[in-house]
């Protein structure tokens, strides 16, 4: 496999290979959401992939949708990650940090008691939020006003300068999988009118405010973008998803990203269609996979121009050395999906390199 080994230049990040860790939550950080050694450790063991996309990270305070996900709000999460950042760089390796706002997705009983916000009261239905009292429902978000919006980018802008702090590489805006960007984004989240609300133009507003603000701290070649057009995690549709990133694709045009980071699929399997095509055939600029790949598919879609890179998420989990093993033609280690998100080493530091 040849080309997902070939170097790629995304923007201003040179990457030596194309097999990147997609951006996966682990609820590991220490409490106020401050990443502690342990998560050091979990990323410099990852530093061979060509790069990381740190977790979802809490742009802001008030908005956690796990427990024990990391923020970038507060100077004791900024020296946190500092010490993650290090320990990845002086590893070989190279990682940017995912900014993120869970919408309505967040609960009350993890953020004291504050009501989540989205762009519309629509609660996410037919399933739950683990919190510190078990398992619970989702509530009904409060609708933002217009007026708050300029806030909510004034908070991605602060939170990028804080990765920047922090030692990062570049940093991913979160416009995926259900959450407040990706809220607004959707038509079946998304049922307000105005200036946020109706035609995908106005829909993408929100979107594209942060992904200025945020351009307008790194530089846009250092910044990247992630989108789940068809993945119906937290309650998510869209009546047009092949129209939205055909249109997305166009406009992102204008910002000369390092690159535009796509799920193909849907994690509920409810909703199918082809997004790559569309996106590839809209979009100039670095365009990474994501969802479902093999190594073997991967390294075809990049000799075929179908994408750049391909992120890989499960597999980096069980398999901190995914590069070599696949250069090796190693067997995969199959991850523990009972220790995603608990605490502690087990199912996140210890699995073994291969032997090769």
């Amino acid at each position: 496999m040849t080309s997902l080994f070939d170097p790629l230049q995304a923007g201003d990040l040179s990457l030596p290979n194309r097999i990147l860790m997609a951006p996966l939550t682990r609820c590991r950080a220490e409490d106020d959401h401050v990443p502690g050694p342990l998560m050091a450790e979990y990323y410099a063991q990852r530093a061979s992939a060509g790069l990381i996309i740190a977790e979802a990270t809490m742009a802001m305070a008030g908005n956690s949708a796990f427990w024990h996900e990391p923020g970038i709000y507060g100077a004791s999460q900024v020296a946190g990650w500092k010490r993650v950042t290090d320990a990845v760089h002086a590893a070989g390796g190279r990682i940017v940090l995912q900014l993120w706002h869970g919408g309505r997705a967040c609960h009350p009983d993890l953020n004291d008691d504050a009501q989540p916000v989205a762009p519309s009261a629509l609660r996410i239905e037919n399933d739950q939020v683990h919190t510190p009292k078990g398992k619970v429902d989702y509530v009904v978000p409060r609708a933002l006003d217009d007026a708050e919006l300029p806030g909510i980018v004034a908070g991605f802008a602060t939170a990028a300068r804080n990765a920047r702090a922090a030692g990062f590489d570049g940093v991913e805006v979160h416009g995926a999988n259900g959450y407040l960007l990706d809220e607004f984004l959707r038509d079946g989240s998304n049922r307000r009118s105005g200036p946020y609300g109706g035609p995908i133009e106005h829909r993408a507003r929100l979107l594209l405010e942060v992904l200025e603000a945020v351009c307008g701290v790194w530089g846009s070649r250092r910044v990247g973008l992630r989108m789940s057009p068809l993945n119906g995690y937290n309650h998510m549709r869209d009546s047009d998803p092949v129209g939205l990133i055909r249109w997305l694709g166009q406009r992102l045009n204008d910002y000369d990203l390092a690159y535009w980071h796509v799920m193909r699929g849907d994690f509920l399997g409810q909703q199918q269609g082809d997004v790559m095509t569309p996106a590839r055939e809209a979009y100039g600029g670095v365009l990474i996979g994501n969802m479902g790949y093999t190594a073997e598919e991967a390294d075809a879609a990049i000799a075929e121009g179908k994408v750049d890179a391909v992120a890989f998420g499960a597999a980096f989990i069980a398999n901190p050395d995914l590069p070599e093993r696949i250069r090796d033609g190693a067997p995969l280690a199959a991850p523990d999906s009972a220790t995603f998100y608990t605490p502690g080493p087990k199912g996140y530091t210890d699995y073994p390199r291969h032997a090769g």
